[in-house]
């Protein structure tokens, strides 16, 4: 039998591969093949990764929702207030988380601009003016209290001039006067049964009303308005937004 070579191939005389050959090219292809699906498995790796971390973007940001309990599921005692400010037969901190309630449901479109008459009369709103319209539901004006505490106390305030039409919507004025004037609380959020719906959380640049909605740890929801993006006006977001400053308590 006559053999003949081409490149690295050795055919037979009768146009057949030998087995040498036949070996090589199969190994080749199992080969490419392995490649293939070994590229396929990097592929969907990669792909579960990206998706587990969009998923948890997500969760972070209360565009999944997150399974809600009550103070109760953790044995806690829903705080009751002795006064009620504006005697309408609601004590203030029940009052005061009912007001923010009422104002969210309105669905406020944020925007930050000043106001003639302080506050927000147009469908717009910030954060603080969860703050103001939930105190104010209660019967705490807080642009009348702000003004009076930053013209008794002007060293403790950063801006020049008083502008009772602005003061009292900036969280770091709101942050002076509730130090001066309220009961501060603690800022750790572990602390599950010293946060109490209708409390007060004051962040680094924001500020909202504590709920008496809870997560699986027992940590409070918040009742807030801090960007035009967020899922809803009541989120998760007590362990995750950033610095707690300030937790305070009216009464």
């Amino acid at each position: 039998m006559i053999m003949r070579r081409s490149g690295n191939e050795v055919w037979e005389s009768n146009g057949y591969m030998t087995g040498e050959s036949t070996d090589r090219i199969t190994g080749k292809r199992t080969r490419r093949k392995r490649k293939s699906r070994n590229r396929k498995w990097i592929l969907l790796i990669l792909v579960l990764i990206l998706a587990g971390v969009v998923l948890y973007l997500l969760y972070q940001r209360n565009y999944i929702p997150h399974r809600k309990y009550a103070g109760k599921d953790f044995g806690i005692t829903t705080y009751v207030s002795s006064k009620d400010k504006d005697k309408d037969g609601i004590d203030d901190q029940t009052d005061i988380l009912e007001s923010a309630r009422k104002y969210v449901e309105t669905e406020p479109k944020y925007r930050s601009q000043y106001y003639e008459g302080g506050y927000p009369d147009d469908g717009y709103g910030v954060c603080t003016d969860v703050v103001a319209f939930a105190l104010l539901g209660a019967g705490y004006d807080l642009q009348k209290l702000v003004d009076k505490d930053r013209r008794n106390n002007p060293d403790n305030y950063e801006q020049e001039e008083p502008d009772p039409n602005i003061d009292f919507r900036r969280v770091r004025n709101l942050q002076v006067y509730f130090s001066h004037h309220v009961q501060s609380l603690t800022l750790d959020p572990e602390e599950i049964e010293e946060w109490q719906g209708g409390d007060i959380v004051v962040f680094s640049h924001h500020i909202g009303i504590v709920s008496d909605v809870r997560n699986s740890k027992g940590i409070p929801f918040v009742i807030h308005h801090g960007n035009p993006y967020q899922a809803s006006y009541e989120e998760d977001i007590l362990e995750t937004w950033g610095q707690i400053i300030g937790h305070y308590r009216i009464s």
